[in-house]
């Protein structure tokens, strides 16, 4: 049994945003291990996450900006 195609519902179990499964993600963990070192990945995996953090309240901040109705001087 195949993945499903683009029209299909997501049957797999694994990480359903990039449809990977857990072999994928056990390879790509380990290309990330040699290219960066076992002694840099929690340094890296800080970073990620504190970007993602950043973009988080960044995105909230535009979204709550664009709902508030300018303010005219008087």
């Amino acid at each position: 049994m195949g993945r499903p195609g683009p029209g299909a519902p997501h049957l797999t179990k694994g990480f359903s945003v990039l449809n990977l499964g857990p072999t994928e993600l056990i390879i790509v963990l380990l290309i990330v291990m040699v290219l960066f070192g076992a002694a840099r990945l929690p340094k890296l995996a800080r970073s990620l996450g504190e970007s993602a953090q950043e973009f988080k309240h960044a995105q909230r901040t535009i979204s709550g900006a664009a709902g508030d109705p300018i303010e005219k001087k008087a």
